[in-house]
């Protein structure tokens, strides 16, 4: 067997449908398609990332000093605003969002070698972190559930429902 990992250029389940790719994980959302299986994997909250020696790295980190900063948004389709943002509304802040990029090993590499502030999943990107200063939002965000998502055809072949299992059984011991 070989696993070969592919960026998801949507949030449209056309890979699935289309078999190009057997496998996705992420978050269930309005655009995944209502043929698709999902399994639950394991839920994951966002937290603030810092280069060490940022001004964050050291302090109380209030809504306010996190909102001042200049942050990376992370958004395959190329958005600017996204979940923290409403979250920082009702506390009447707003961030400054410098730089959108595709994903969140990219903005971990960014916050790495800059005085930006990356905002990311904490369990999904717990190896990527070495070296960094990791610290909980100081507001809530609500948290996502990470999804194990196939197309129903392969719901029965044996090799598939294998792998499902090995990913369930890799996720499992995450938790």
């Amino acid at each position: 067997m070989r696993l070969c990992f592919v960026q998801k250029p949507d949030k449209e389940s056309t890979s699935l449908r289309e078999g190009t790719v057997d496998l996705e994980t992420g978050v269930v959302g309005k655009t995944t398609g209502p043929e698709v299986r999902a399994q639950a994997l394991f839920r994951d909250r966002f937290i603030g990332v810092v280069r060490m020696g940022h001004a964050l790295s050291q302090g109380r980190i209030t809504p306010s000093r996190y909102a001042k900063g200049r942050h990376i948004n992370v958004s395959r389709r190329g958005l600017d605003k996204g979940p923290i943002d409403e979250a920082l509304k009702p506390l009447g802040l707003e961030r400054e969002v410098v730089t959108i990029v595709g994903g969140f090993s990219t903005a971990l590499a960014l916050a790495r070698a800059s005085d930006l502030i990356a905002t990311v999943p904490d369990r999904q990107t717990g190896n990527l972190r070495a070296g960094l200063r990791g610290f909980p939002l100081p507001f809530p965000v609500p948290e996502v559930t990470i999804s194990l998502l196939w197309h129903p055809r392969l719901d029965a072949d044996p090799a598939h429902r294998w792998l499902r299992g090995l990913v369930l059984e890799t996720c499992a011991a995450l938790r």
